[in-house]
């Protein structure tokens, strides 16, 4: 079995700040589209997307394939152009935002270099900031143990199994202390059993450092088990058909999955989506 990321002992385990109308927009999405041009008719990804997400939220988007969930989070991390409309990310645009470093960005596959070993791995961005050696490996051994792969520095890439591997790549977009984290799908290749060991890991991740987390998934499961706020999207061209704030506790673990209010969020959440289609 994998091991858990291990927490020191405290008293007390301070409850996240409720999200208020003071609590400060980290990211804004404002009417925005992305129009993609073809040869025979141009295709609309987005439509007039709105959205707020405030420090210390766990966002997910969810919806049917193709709705955008992903062209929306790499909008925000500038991996696509947006066609109109506004992003900005800690009131910079998003292009400003990642020479910041203002984020870490976990992709569906793991992409990590098979030459190099897990320890050079996670250490990669920390090189390319120019942070001096000793530290860099500081760090980098300091995020290997969070996410419980102490012990596994030297291996390289190939001799990990899948959600080991996605582990390395969670431990090295964390590796430069970003305020935001983005995720495209991390879990959605890996057994049952794998994926729900790393939610609770991630939700753990979460509760105890409150970073401000955005998710892209399929699963209305994973969804409501991880997030404060839960995004849902329509049929392309992709627009928000409801955003739902979570009314589980912040902290939690995977038995609450089978409690009246987890069920009944699931529920609501997948009515959304069966409306989002209907009205589509």
């Amino acid at each position: 079995m994998m091991s858990q990321i291990m927490y020191a002992q405290e008293a007390e385990v301070v409850p996240l700040k409720p999200i208020t109308a003071t609590t400060r927009p980290v990211i804004k999405v404002s009417d925005v589209n992305i129009i993609y041009p073809a040869a025979d008719r141009p295709v609309h990804a987005l439509s007039d997307i709105n959205l707020t997400i405030h420090q210390g939220e766990f966002v997910s988007f969810i919806g049917p394939s193709g709705c955008g969930k992903t062209t929306l989070l790499r909008a925000i991390a500038d991996l696509e152009p947006v066609t109109s409309g506004e992003l900005l990310v800690n009131e910079m645009t998003p292009s400003e935002a990642r020479l910041s470093g203002a984020y870490g960005y976990v992709f569906q596959a793991p992409v990590l270099l098979p030459w190099r070993t897990v320890l050079a791995n996670v250490m990669l961005p920390l090189e390319v900031k120019n942070v001096p050696p000793e530290r860099r490996k500081e760090i980098a051994l300091e995020q290997l143990a969070r996410v419980g792969l102490k012990g596994f520095e030297k291996k390289y890439p190939w001799q990990l199994s899948g959600g080991m591997q996605q582990r390395v790549s969670i431990a090295r977009a964390l590796g430069f202390e970003p305020k935001i984290v983005m995720m495209d799908e991390p879990f959605g290749a890996l057994d049952e059993l794998t994926r729900d060991n790393l939610n609770q890991q991630l939700q753990q991740l979460w509760y105890h450092e409150q970073r401000t987390m955005v998710f892209v998934t399929h699963s209305i499961s994973e969804a409501v088990y991880l997030s404060s706020k839960i995004v849902i999207m329509s049929p392309r061209p992709g627009r928000i058909v409801k955003v739902i704030d979570s009314p589980l506790p912040a902290e939690r673990d995977l038995a609450i999955r089978d409690t009246p209010a987890f069920l009944h969020l699931a529920q609501e959440v997948r009515e959304a989506l069966v409306e989002g289609h209907h009205d589509h």
